[in-house]
């Protein structure tokens, strides 16, 4: 079985990484703020890029432009938002801390990748890339599409995709409405759309998965 995990917040706890960049970056320029606060913006903004630009555009661009957005409605100079400097940091956000042990066990039995908005050298850069074979890392570069768009996952089940593993609400919406079997699993900070379908499927972290995954093969 083919089974696809989500980067950004199913493997890497994204927010516990780029906060405090993001806080230390906006010190360095003089403005006193929180970090949380300033990634909550920055990552709302990237994913409204990404579902409503039309044209393909790398995930470095749509980080730029947001960024660039988020200094802005502070009244900040969007020229000097480091947008290089917070992708920079990758390598050191962090997983979650199942991943590291529970992913080599599910390859075991399972071929098992990545499904994520994200370029293919910027995925490169994080934890997770040695965990996973560069063939199972379907990027949006890779299949020319961005979350929740019905397009990605469609290309993903074309890949051989059997099962997809969100945690966010907009991948598990969007898993579901494209037709793709899920299993969520649940994260802090992440919850599903109430007003979408909602898995039949969810565990508490990655340990839990290979059962399911027994259950559905």
């Amino acid at each position: 079985m083919f089974v696809t995990i989500d980067l950004f917040s199913a493997l890497v706890d994204s927010r516990t990484g780029a906060a405090p960049v993001l806080a230390a970056l906006a010190a360095d320029q003089g403005h006193d703020v929180d970090g949380g606060e300033l990634y909550d913006d920055w990552d709302t903004r990237n994913k409204a890029s990404q579902r409503d630009r039309t044209d393909w555009a790398p995930f470095a661009e749509h980080c730029r432009t947001a960024l660039a957005a988020t200094w802005a409605a502070r009244g900040w100079d969007a020229a000097d938002a480091p947008a290089g400097a917070l992708l920079d940091s990758l390598p050191d956000w962090p997983l979650w801390p199942d991943v590291s042990d529970a992913l080599p066990r599910l390859r075991e039995a399972h071929r098992v990748g990545v499904l994520s908005n994200v370029d293919d050298d910027l995925l490169a850069r994080t934890r997770v890339a040695p965990l996973v074979d560069d063939a199972d890392r379907l990027t949006s570069e890779r299949l020319r599409a961005y979350k929740p768009a019905a397009l990605l996952y469609r290309r993903a089940v074309e890949a051989g995709v059997d099962v997809h593993v969100p945690a966010s609400a907009r991948d598990t919406r969007g898993a579901l409405e494209a037709g793709i079997a899920v299993v969520r699993v649940a994260r802090p900070g992440h919850r599903t759309d109430p007003a979408g379908p909602q898995p039949a499927h969810t565990v508490s972290d990655l340990h839990g998965l290979a059962g399911i995954l027994d259950r559905l093969g």
